[in-house]
């Protein structure tokens, strides 16, 4: 399918050839060409109202690359290289005060769809692995501090004994819609606003194929046996990391019976009902997950599907 769901489709060339090249690297960094996108506690500098990236020269942050850390997201099609630097560890209010008469730092989910296409995924992914460096500073093998090394995609053990090479992690989801002729099957969490039903999620466990996985979710969830599973598109979550596998799945049980942990209720849902609510109109009682989400886009094509 051609579905560019919000998050993925980045524009950028990853250039990962190049990581390893420490020359080229430092000749990037040093460039007036160069941009560089500030993230301070995981948000991305934006302009004032959120409609494009906060993109700075290196000579604007140049005192931050040289302490803080950053990593190498790509080249664009001229082939300028772009950054994404964290500033989470800068304490001296002050230092920050450059950044925000640019624009501001903002909740990536809240501006997303604002951004022109592409920019989300460029996003995502300096969100992503800028907060998984935050969280791996140890080796979880011998417990010693490790090292970026590789523009940002590898962590080192320093301790030579030990020396253990360290990736970023994704982790996959299954979201699925289970469905019987003209209804599907939704669900909602406490945390949900009002009204609001969604898809069924969970993590795929290891030594588990994602039809597995789509199974053992649905029958965990919301004791509902299904078979066939088709897949429908993927979506970069990255909340921290998760790959949302987007699938539908053809139910063979209708009885619904909710763990109560994960699901608050779950129910069955008509086609027409669905389609009132995607067309916003009143007294549904559902109320669909926003664009910007996998889920939506689930719902939309089995809406359209008729």
């Amino acid at each position: 399918m051609s579905i560019v769901n919000t998050f993925a489709g980045g524009p950028l060339d990853r250039a990962s050839e190049r990581r390893t090249d420490a020359d080229w690297l430092a000749a990037q960094l040093a460039s007036p060409q160069s941009r560089v996108v500030p993230f301070f506690r995981m948000q991305p500098l934006v302009s004032p109202g959120g409609h494009a990236v906060g993109w700075l020269s290196t000579a604007e942050v140049a005192e931050f690359l040289a302490e803080q850390p950053h990593i190498l997201l790509g080249l664009d099609e001229a082939g300028v290289a772009h950054f994404a630097l964290d500033l989470s560890a800068v304490e001296d209010a002050p230092s920050l005060e450059p950044f925000r008469a640019a624009g501001r730092f903002m909740d990536l989910r809240a501006i997303a769809l604002r951004l022109p296409a592409g920019d989300p995924a460029t996003l995502a992914t300096g969100k992503a692995m800028l907060d998984w460096h935050a969280r791996h500073r140890f080796c979880a093998v011998c417990g010693n501090p490790t090292e970026m090394r590789m523009a940002g995609y590898m962590r080192k053990c320093l301790n030579a004994d030990c020396n253990a090479d360290h990736f970023p992690r994704t982790d996959p989801v299954v979201i699925m819609l289970a469905v019987r002729g003209d209804e599907a099957l939704v669900g909602r969490q406490k945390t949900f606003p009002s009204g609001m039903y969604s898809a069924l999620a969970g993590f795929v466990e290891p030594g588990e194929t994602i039809e597995e996985a789509v199974r053992r979710e649905i029958l965990e969830e919301a004791g509902i046996r299904v078979g066939a599973v088709r897949y429908h598109s993927t979506q970069p979550w990255p909340w921290p990391s998760s790959l949302m596998i987007g699938c539908f799945a053809d139910a063979e049980t209708t009885e619904i019976q909710i763990d109560g942990q994960e699901l608050e209720e779950a129910r069955w849902v008509s086609r027409n009902l669905l389609a009132a609510s995607y067309r916003g109109e009143p007294g549904t009682g559902v109320l669909l997950p926003p664009p910007m989400a996998i889920a939506h886009q689930l719902l939309k094509t089995f809406i359209e599907a008729q």
